[in-house]
């Protein structure tokens, strides 16, 4: 058991979204598994679930990150 729990200090001016708590934190309050940013704004961290949906949309639609001629190669993709 440890006796001093480090406790991570929030910058000013970086802004974090909790996934757990679902809200706006100034400087990581919870862990850093649990919160997507930093961002520069908090408007910009109140928006990071819909900013990560469109990155993965964007990931998911680039011919680069999903070539579907690799899967038939492995023997993973349909072929008749």
């Amino acid at each position: 058991m440890a006796l001093f729990k480090k406790r991570q200090v929030g910058k000013a001016g970086e802004w974090y979204y909790c996934l757990v708590h679902h809200k706006v934190e100034e400087g990581p309050e919870c862990p850093a598994k649990d919160r997507f940013g930093p961002y520069e704004t908090p408007e910009e961290a109140a928006h990071a679930m819909e900013t990560a949906q469109e990155r993965n949309l964007e990931w998911q639609t680039d011919p680069k990150w999903n070539d579907k001629s690799g899967e038939e190669d492995e023997g993973t993709g349909t072929s008749s």
